[in-house]
């Protein structure tokens, strides 16, 4: 499906939960919005462009002239709601009942901290897990110090550092919906729009290396299937 199409179907689905009396609307987090008229707005919709090509590896690929920083904050800003979107659709089957525990199948099981708030890690169920991971995830991207978003701002000398961290976690919602809940996204026919999201996902992390290849393990098979094809 092309991308600009998906696009479209995301904003219906936000649009749909957002009116909706669903308990994922009372428990998602809002679109981050990069502001209009700005550098990394122009960079989004270089990407959004690109994107409309097909050609996935080539999408991800640092545009010419431009600031590697930049270029990962506008994807994670991206991907944070693409995620954001897709788990959104799922959350009715994703509950304290059947998902006790944050994992991606028998073998992967993930506690929550984030070093400030909750220092020691957590055992938690996976929407509170995915809860925690969405707002802080948030509240970095919405911090100015890490994520400025106006012209002639550095970004800090931690940021790579920090933009791993939130895409090794959100890399891990990715991985519990595949584990957990594929069927109901079979069911939901959104199937093309997770593996669509998820590769775009996966060839950008790897095209700067930006999670460990431990991390991935999880979905290692699945990846190998997603991508054997554009080498």
């Amino acid at each position: 499906m092309p991308i600009v199409l998906l696009l479209h179907v995301y904003r219906q689905i936000m649009d749909y939960r957002n009116h909706s009396g669903s308990r994922s609307s009372k428990t998602f987090k809002p679109k981050k919005n990069i502001p209009e008229g700005s550098h990394q707005y122009e960079l989004l919709k270089h990407a959004e462009a690109t994107l409309g090509s097909g050609n996935l590896r080539m999408a991800v690929m640092l545009p010419e002239g431009e600031d590697l920083n930049e270029w990962v904050a506008v994807n994670t800003v991206d991907f944070f709601n693409q995620i954001n979107m897709l788990y959104g659709t799922i959350t009715d089957f994703c509950t304290e009942e059947s998902c006790p525990v944050m994992s991606a199948g028998p073998k992967y099981e993930y506690h929550w901290a984030d070093g400030t708030n909750i220092k020691k890690p957590i055992k938690c169920s996976a929407p509170k897990y995915i809860d925690y991971l969405m707002t802080w995830v948030q509240d970095q991207l919405d911090d100015e110090t890490l994520f400025p978003s106006k012209i002639g701002v550095p970004f800090p000398k931690n940021f790579m550092s920090v933009a791993k961290t939130i895409l090794k976690r959100l890399f891990r919602v990715y991985a519990h919906i595949y584990h957990q809940h594929f069927d109901p996204v079979i069911q939901l026919q959104e199937e093309a729009h997770l593996n669509t999201s998820f590769k775009h996902f996966i060839f950008f992390v790897q095209e700067f290396n930006l999670i460990d290849r431990r991390e991935l393990a999880p979905l290692q098979e699945l990846i190998e299937k997603l991508t054997s094809k554009d080498r």
